[in-house]
Order: C-alpha cells, then structure tokens, then sequence
C-alpha cells in the first residue's frame, strides 16, 4: 500500500510572498521588548536588594528606597516602617506585572503574527497560548494593563499625603477610563464572535 504524497504548499506569487514576509520585520520589536524586560528584571533586583539590606539596618539603602519611591515624612526617616515596606512591595509586584504583560506581547504577538512556535505538547506550553488570537490577545492585554493601574493606584492612595488632590483624581480618571476600554473590549469581542459561533 503506497503511502499519498504529502500536500505541497501553494506556490505564492512574489509581491504577496514579498507582503508576507515582512512580518518578520517584527521580529526587532520583540527581540527590543526582551531587551526591555532584561532591565526590569535588572531593576527588580536592584530594590530586593536595597530592602533586604535596609532591613538589616543599612541607611544607605533605606535612603535609596525611599527616594525611588517617593517616599516623604515629617520626620528623618531612620528604619523600615510598613508604609515604607508595602510600597516597595507593590514596586515590585508592579515590575512582576509589567512583565507578565511583556511575556503575553513578545510570545503571544510572535505566535499571532509573525510565525509559529510549535509549542503543542509542550509541558511548559502557557495554557492561554493554546488558544490566542488577535481579540484574546487584545482583551488579555486590557485586563493586565488594569491590573498594573491598580498597583499604582494603590501605591498613590498609600502614600496620599505626598500627591495633590488633582494627581489622585486624575490617576483614579484614568483607571475608570482603562476599566471601560477594557469592558468594550472584551464586549465588541464578544459581539463580534457571535455570528462565527452561531453558525457552528
């Protein structure tokens, strides 16, 4: 019993062949954006450190830390307090997000459009991947960017006392304005896949 041939792939003809391939000038904004997150990994680190060893007493540290994040009182500040502990950790829990959010543009952008990865059966294959597309990927986008405003907005609200009413309202504005983008988002998704759906 012969085996059929395999199906050969549709020769393309060269101005569209020429319009395809250049999705991978793409492939510089991802390699970038990887780049961009080696810094923030570098940046993570740099405050883990400066908080362990304010922790065990370095004023040196302790000084760093509360110059980055913005941190100001009454009086010298001469130890780690909560208030100083909670927003270096919502730092760096911004940085973690900031992150994930890069990993699902460089790996889910990749994926949808410049090339496959071929990453089924993968064990560490991400679960989202499986099933990513341009709208997904839109909406996944939406829901880590409010994400990522809240941290800051939780960070701005902790430290209120060194923001003008205007900043706390213009940041609350525009966390209300992210929420409602990523609402219509996933919404005019949601209407647009009705009809697929409904002819299946």
């Amino acid at each position: 019993m012969t085996t059929p041939a395999p199906e050969k792939t549709p020769r393309m003809r060269p101005i569209p062949r020429f319009i395809f391939a250049s999705r991978w000038l793409q492939l510089p904004l991802y390699v970038g954006l990887i780049a961009a997150q080696a810094v923030y990994v570098f940046h993570f680190w740099v405050e883990l450190v400066h908080l362990i060893e304010a922790a065990f007493g370095s004023q040196t540290a302790l000084q760093s830390l509360v110059t980055s994040i913005g941190y100001k009182a009454g009086v010298p500040i001469t130890s780690l307090n909560e208030t100083i502990i909670m927003l270096v950790v919502l730092a760096l829990i911004d940085v973690v997000m900031i992150s994930n959010l890069l990993i699902m543009v460089i790996v889910g952008g990749y994926e949808t459009f410049v090339s496959r990865m071929d990453l089924e059966g993968h064990p560490d294959q991400p679960e989202w991947l499986s099933h990513v597309n341009a709208s997904v990927l839109k909406v996944k986008l939406a829901t880590a960017i409010i994400g990522i405003s809240s941290i800051h907005l939780l960070k701005t609200f902790i430290n209120a006392d060194n923001y003008t009413d205007r900043v706390l309202i213009a940041q609350t504005t525009i966390h209300l304005a992210f929420l409602l983008s990523a609402m219509a988002i996933a919404y005019t998704d949601r209407l647009m896949s009705r009809p697929q759906n409904a002819a299946h």
